[in-house]
């Protein structure tokens, strides 16, 4: 009965008003509470950082309390973790996304095709200024965030479409005149390359990188950063620098920095294949430090690959071919050190200087060639074709153009240029 009416007392207590008159110590103790000297009791209460046992209303606490139960409660709600190795790290400055997409300098009219949305930080600034998105995204629950995002909104939904899957194995693009992207670090070299040989051409593209990989863009010939990436980017549109962002702007941090950079295709598009201007440069890169003349008739897949084209060539433009075997003279003359091609054709397949700029061919074919070398490492070519092909490359690179000293890495557009005609002009193709 006692404790009860201990209770009795302290609702009574706490049903003052605060604000007219906050009760002593004194009347907060109860008559089975021993007194305590006030400046004891007060110490205690200083250290405890209570009132008397009284509650006081602190309205900064209240919402330093709310705010950390919002945040504990969104991150239980935190469904799913970022996935890393795919390159997932989402852009969480407000600041920073209204800025990039400022810089696309979008059309009521534009269509828009935004890759890797995410959670729609970017999209939704997009849709406000665009008149449709297309948006690429390949992690399912991305995209049912994505799709939870706009459901209030059914309106704008309308003018969102999500497409699910990768882009880069995507056969064509749908049709859009702007793109933009936080890129996903991983696909930045094939999503350029992919952007590049559009047709018909974007009018601009707004993309995120990797700082390192936007200095790539920028890389003249002569620069370590100069790459087949460097060469068809500058050849078929025109990089600009947009801005810096920092690795904090993003969740969850990266550990590299960021650039925004701007891709504007260029307008005429060059009147040159974009398959045989890239087959070209996949060749020159595959070790850009190596002389023309190495690179193509030191390095027997190569010159395979040149053999089988040209042999599509002729077939196309029904130019018939002496195919038989070259007699002894002819293949000793056309034999190159065993052991060097050996070295040389290895070099071109394992030790590339960049990955990015490895052709197909080298890739697929490198097991056979592995393979072949074991079985018979003195093999020899001695087909009258491949004789040919042989002297019309060679004729190219020290006759007609003479480049076949120079390397790769210092070798401009215009050095890609004469090359890729000369080598057209005697029915050498490289797609």
């Amino acid at each position: 009965m006692l404790a009860r009416q201990t209770l009795i007392d302290k609702r009574e207590v706490y049903s003052k008003d605060f604000l007219s008159s906050i009760p002593s110590h004194q009347d907060t103790l109860t008559n089975n509470t021993p007194p305590r000297p006030a400046d004891t009791m007060d110490k205690a209460l200083r250290r405890s950082g209570s009132n008397g046992g009284i509650t006081k209303p602190d309205p900064y606490a209240t919402a330093a309390a709310a705010r950390k139960g919002k945040s504990k409660t969104a991150a239980a709600n935190n469904i799913f973790k970022m996935n890393t190795d795919i390159g997932q790290h989402i852009l969480r400055n407000p600041g920073v996304a209204q800025a990039i997409v400022d810089k696309a300098d979008l059309k009521q009219s534009d269509i828009v095709l935004e890759v890797g949305p995410g959670t729609g930080n970017l999209t939704t600034r997009i849709l406000e200024k665009a008149k449709r998105v297309i948006a690429v995204e390949q992690d399912p629950r991305m995209a049912a965030e994505l799709t939870k995002r706009f459901q209030s909104t059914p309106a704008t939904a309308k003018r969102l479409e999500l497409i699910l899957g990768d882009v880069i194995k995507m056969p064509e693009l749908p049709y859009f005149d702007v793109c933009i992207s936080n890129t996903p670090y991983q696909i930045s070299s094939p999503l350029t390359f992919k952007l590049l040989a559009t047709s018909p051409s974007p009018r601009t593209c707004i993309l995120m990188f990797q700082r390192e990989f936007a200095m790539r863009l920028f890389a003249k010939a002569g620069d370590k950063l100069y790459s087949r990436l460097s060469v068809n980017a500058q050849m078929w549109a025109t990089v600009t620098h947009v801005m810096k962002v920092g690795r904090n702007n993003f969740n969850p941090p990266p550990q590299v920095e960021s650039n925004v950079v701007r891709i504007t295709p260029k307008k005429p598009r060059p009147q040159v294949s974009y398959e045989e201007w890239d087959g070209l440069l996949r060749v020159v890169f595959v070790r850009k430090n190596r002389i023309l003349r190495s690179g193509f008739l030191g390095t027997n897949s190569v010159m395979e690959m040149l053999e089988a084209n040209y042999r599509t060539f002729c077939a196309q433009k029904d130019i018939l071919l002496d195919d038989g075997p070259l007699d002894e003279a002819m293949a000793d003359g056309m034999d190159v050190d065993e052991g060097g091609a050996r070295d040389e054709e290895w070099d071109g397949i394992m030790e590339m200087d960049d990955e990015d700029d490895m052709p197909d061919f080298f890739k697929e074919e490198a097991d056979r060639k592995a393979k072949k070398l074991q079985d018979n490492p003195n093999r020899k070519r001695k087909g009258k074709v491949a004789e040919l092909v042989r002297a019309k490359v060679k004729k190219v690179l020290e006759t007609d153009t003479d480049l076949g000293d120079k390397r790769a890495r210092l070798c401009d557009e215009g050095d890609f240029l004469k090359l890729l005609y000369a080598f057209n002009q005697e029915g050498i193709h490289f797609s």
